[in-house]
């Protein structure tokens, strides 16, 4: 799976990308039939410690499946956000069985 990284007005270290490529692999574990992934991370302007933003695109046959989380840091967000297109996996397989 294709895993492409974009970072909105900030440059992301070599470890960051790894560790964000690693995580977004692993869902094709879960997975077979994911084409693709766009990982677009920013920092937005709050005040709040919580500003640091993944959103994680993953494209599948039929609809592509989403999550943005905000956390304190990118690898926390990230996990979050990688946790939740889990579920949305794990129900879009049931989806898939039952019909």
């Amino acid at each position: 799976m294709k895993v492409t990284i974009n970072s909105v007005k900030f440059k992301t270290d070599k470890k960051l990308e790894e560790f964000i490529s690693e995580k977004v692999q692993k869902l094709s574990s879960n997975y077979t039939g994911i084409i693709g992934s766009e990982v677009i991370l920013k920092v937005e302007n709050t005040e709040d410690l919580e500003n640091k933003v993944a959103e994680i695109r993953l494209m599948i046959p039929g609809n592509d499946l989403f999550a943005k989380k905000s956390c304190k840091s990118f690898e926390e967000s990230t996990d979050q956000a990688v946790e939740a297109l889990r579920k949305q996996l794990i129900k879009h397989k049931e989806k898939l069985r039952g019909n």
